[in-house]
């Protein structure tokens, strides 16, 4: 963790490239959540890459009462969450760092000083914007304008070659060099002599000393053939990145702007997705996109997910199905009732926790933010002494000298440096995604290659969760066993949990009024049903209250056997009723364990139901370590223990009891399909599709990503350190400078993007 008392993890733009994302949407899920409401939104015209990030965060790194930073390079915003006593102090700082921050109009909080200065500086430095904008428009006009600098700048080369070597000569090829730099280095310049004046040494710094110094010494042909190409390999980079950058977002085309909704005199009429409100019935024709997530009221259908979950094979839906936005209905028309605003639906969740997670700074990139920090002053200082020690240490000419120092300035730009981490951990972060895995920064991406063991819940995530009510046994005369089944499902179809929906949807009987209804977790459910208590649950909770008897141990050590669930149906004084229900593990369950058995990850099932019913599943799925009877403080106290014995441990799970262990892991992923909130919420990475194999997926991409981030890290100081030697002792020149700068900067850029042309995480693709 960084020493910054601003937190790292509540940023939502990739500190160290120029990102292009969309605004942020107000989610009500607390895994998703964007900015927080008490930030206040400010623009700041000169900010659109690392190094200006870089120095906002270390200007405000000492001031107390700061929550968090949000920055949006592309859009050139920072919102800012902070004490009202602090929030004047950061601007302050900001400005005194040489960036001029304006209150934008839909800022959360402002006041009409902060407005009045935004729209004096709106003005004052709207015209040193230089975005590197997918908008055609001015990005074409961008293009126009560098190759025309780079065509002025070749017609300088040739005059200086070529002309006679007399004063009109010289005085015009001087011109068509500055009318390059003109038309590339505007806002080079416009940035550079701004961090100058700050004492900030930045890209734009270096390549502003770097120019203006070789156009000073009589070398303009090569400032403005320099100029030039960097301002086009900038631009280049910049589209690089934006694929990165842009590889989830066009997840956001997959939703439908309008949907077919249901009037009250039962035809249907177009509107707006975004304007169709929660309950609305919506119709989907066969070959169409979901345009909202809900539930299947009428129809039935294949329904194509991979847009959200990662799945190639449609999946069958019927009544009473959950559908999503984005997916595709291939077969029948279907009726749904909307389930999520348009704001938040799953997809529009999955797009924005990608985001989230761009904004989480992985430990490789805090460790190179770092190094850079240092390394841009000590390379000037280098570059200084050339200049300044070589004429008197090794006989050079002044002009010799300061050529070489130049040339030391445009190699050592730490652009390839700093770029080299975020694209590829976006690039990764994408691709994951894309196969409805969903991690929420870095951090994680770069943490799972180091896991030794990994935790497994049982139900819904080693199994399909969909257990099916096998056995109904009566163990007393007391009650009939149609008023049996009544109060047993009464009690059930109060509760989420996947075994009481079981007995709930296997019990033909209709419900009774629950009255004082409460969850007990690890054990079960109780409530008063015709003014007197009942109680239904697992073994534990009819052992606590003190009503088990050897007979009901030996039926249920029967049931156990066999890999049964069994809920016991009790009043305060004796056990009535004993129903059993039967899951079976997912087909990918045991190839998932296979396969992290493989990449030396520990599996060890952690569940709440009986030691048996563990123990017979696990067998099933390959895993020689289940613990049964486990309450949630015991999945916990596993959890930690599991860390003492192995070293960094995962924990997998998708419900309310999963939360404080998914919480203590080194890493909790959530079986998103199912999962609840609460799980999504203490997990930091989820599994849309609930397939378990998702799981080594991820620690193998986490394997991948870190190879190519240190190949990226030695590529980028590799090349630096040999054209650094080539300009001290041999013969670099500026154009050899900038495109050993540039060169190294696209190299790391195409290296990190391969991780986004992985069509499969395989171990195949990965290896």
């Amino acid at each position: 963790m960084s020493s910054a008392k601003i937190p790292e993890t509540q940023t939502s733009c990739e500190s160290s490239v120029c990102c292009d994302v969309p605004s942020p949407v107000e989610l009500t899920n607390p895994l998703l959540a964007v900015a927080s409401p008490r930030s206040t939104l400010w623009r700041i015209s000169t900010m659109d890459c690392a190094s200006e990030e870089g120095e906002i965060r270390r200007a405000l790194e000492p001031i107390a009462g700061i929550r968090s930073l949000s920055f949006q390079l592309r859009a050139r915003t920072l919102a800012i969450d902070a004490d009202d006593a602090a929030l004047q102090p950061a601007l302050e700082a900001i400005r005194k760092a040489g960036f001029s921050p304006q209150p934008v109009a839909d800022g959360t909080r402002q006041t009409s000083a902060d407005n009045a200065a935004g729209d004096q500086s709106h003005a004052e430095h709207d015209h040193h914007d230089h975005d590197h904008s997918s908008e055609s428009g001015s990005g074409w006009s961008e293009v126009t304008r560098y190759f025309a600098a780079l065509a002025f700048a070749v017609a300088a080369e040739a005059l200086s070659y070529f002309a006679p070597d007399t004063i009109p000569w010289k005085a015009t090829g001087m011109l068509l060099a500055a009318v390059a730099i003109g038309l590339a280095g505007l806002s080079t310049y416009s940035k550079g002599f701004g961090a100058l004046r700050h004492g900030r040494l930045n890209i734009n710094a270096l390549m502003t000393v770097a120019v203006t110094g070789a156009f000073l010494i009589g070398q303009w042909p090569e400032a403005a053939m320099v100029m030039a190409l960097y301002a086009i390999a900038e631009l280049i980079e910049a589209r690089s990145v934006d694929r990165a950058r842009n590889a989830i977002k066009s997840l956001m085309a997959l939703a439908p702007e309008e949907s077919d909704v249901k009037q009250a005199d039962g035809s249907y009429a177009r509107m707006l997705s975004s304007a169709v409100p929660l309950a609305a019935l919506v119709r989907v024709k066969p070959g169409e996109r979901i345009p909202l997530d809900g539930v299947i009221v009428s129809g039935n259908s294949a329904i194509n997910q991979a847009p959200v979950t990662g799945e190639s094979i449609p999946v069958d839906k019927q009544p009473g199905d959950t559908v999503f936005a984005g997916t595709i209905n291939e077969t029948a028309t279907l009726e749904l009732k909307i389930t999520a605003v348009a704001s938040n639906s799953t997809l529009a969740r999955i797009i924005h926790a990608v985001e989230q997670a761009q904004g989480t700074r992985a430990p490789t990139q805090r460790f190179v933010d770092r190094f850079a920090a240092i390394y841009t002053p000590a390379v000037f200082a280098l570059a200084l002494s050339v200049a300044l020690l070589t004429p008197w240490l090794l006989g050079w000419t002044w002009t010799l000298a300061a050529y070489k120092a130049l040339v030391l300035l445009v190699i050592a730009c730490p652009c390839a440096l700093v770029i080299s981490t975020p694209v590829t951990v976006v690039s990764a972060l994408a691709a994951a995604a894309r196969r409805g895995i969903l991690i929420k920064g870095g951090t994680y991406l770069e943490a799972a290659r180091n896991l030794k063991a990994i935790a497994l819940d049982k139900t819904g995530t080693v199994t399909e969760g969909k257990p099916k009510l096998v056995a109904f046994e009566m163990l007393t005369e007391s009650h009939s066993r149609e008023a049996t089944a009544t109060l047993a499902h009464s009690l059930a179809a109060q509760s989420d949990h996947p075994v009481s929906k079981a007995v709930a949807a296997g019990l033909e009987a209709t419900s009774q009024t629950v009255e004082t209804f409460t969850a007990i977790a690890g054990r079960g459910v109780s409530g008063i049903i015709d003014g007197e208590q009942y109680w239904l649950g697992n073994h534990r909770l009819i052992e606590e209250r003190g009503i088990c008897s050897p007979a009901i141990e030996a039926k249920l050590q029967e049931h156990e056997r066999q890999g049964r669930t069994v809920t016991l149906l009790a009043t305060d004084k004796a056990v009535i009723a004993l129903l059993a229900v039967a899951d079976t593990i997912k087909a990918s369950s045991k190839q998932a364990v296979a396969e992290l058995i493989a990449l030396g990850v520990t599996p060890v099932m952690l569940t709440g139901d009986n030691a048996a019913t563990a123990s017979t599943v696990a067998g099933l799925a390959g895993i020689k370590d289940a613990r049964g009877n486990l309450l949630p403080e015991d999945k916990l106290k596993a959890i930690q223990e599991m860390q003492r014995q192995y070293g960094a441990t995962a924990m997998t799970g998708d419900g309310i009891n999963d939360a404080p262990a998914l919480a203590q892991a080194d890493i909790g992923f959530a079986m998103g399909g199912a999962g609840t909130d609460t799980a999504m919420e203490a997990a930091d990475i989820a599994v849309m599709n609930d397939d378990l194999r998702r799981i080594p997926e991820t620690i193998r991409l986490s394997k991948r990503t870190h190879a190519i981030l240190w190949q990226n890290i030695t590529l980028a100081l590799g090349i630096k350190v040999v054209f650094m030697g080539l300009a001290l002792f041999g013969n670099a020149t500026m154009w050899m400078a900038v495109f050993a700068d540039m060169g190294a900067s696209l190299l790391v850029v195409f290296n990190g993007l391969r991780l986004l042309r992985t069509p499969e995480l395989s171990r195949k693709s990965l290896h």
